[in-house]
């Protein structure tokens, strides 16, 4: 390797020209913003989709309950609500805030439960920005037919 020779300066490799001294951190800084939203938006998104699990199987629960009642039956309501509310407290109590369930029938043999909250914020200093998270299940009540046509249980 030849000797370098003396009226050419050396330059070191890795080392930044006179001008650019300063540009790395001034980079970091316009980026690193973005970085964090971007961070952010992703753990958010995970949460609001963990809390619309939670709520989709505190729904489906509450369903059991209510299709399993008898049909003539006037007290699914609050045990299907119940059971919906006691699922939601043992999976994550924190995931789903202020988390409501409600009871509906569609034509006169179908119960549905729908749960609703909202999901953890990762930045609560923004109260106007809410993640609603709603979830329905139900079917048919279970009970007999009979088997001479009819169509209405028994």
């Amino acid at each position: 390797m030849p000797a370098p020779s003396p009226d050419r300066p050396r330059r070191v490799r890795g080392r930044p020209k006179e001008g650019e001294r300063g540009v790395t951190v001034i980079e970091l800084a316009l980026l690193m913003p973005v970085i964090l939203a971007v961070s952010l938006l992703i753990v958010q998104v995970a949460l609001w989709f963990h809390g619309r699990q939670v709520a989709e199987a505190a729904a489906q629960e509450g369903a059991r309950v209510a299709r399993a009642a008898a049909f003539d039956s006037g007290g699914w309501e609050g045990e299907a609500t119940a059971k919906a509310t006691e699922i939601v407290r043992a999976i994550g109590p924190r995931l789903l805030a202020d988390a409501t369930a409600t009871t509906s029938e569609k034509e006169p043999d179908e119960r549905f439960v729908t749960v609703t909250g909202s999901a953890v914020q990762v930045i609560p200093l923004l109260p106007a920005l809410t993640f609603t998270v709603s979830a329905t299940a139900g079917g048919p009540v279970e009970c007999f037919r009979p088997d001479n046509g009819g169509e209405d249980c028994e």
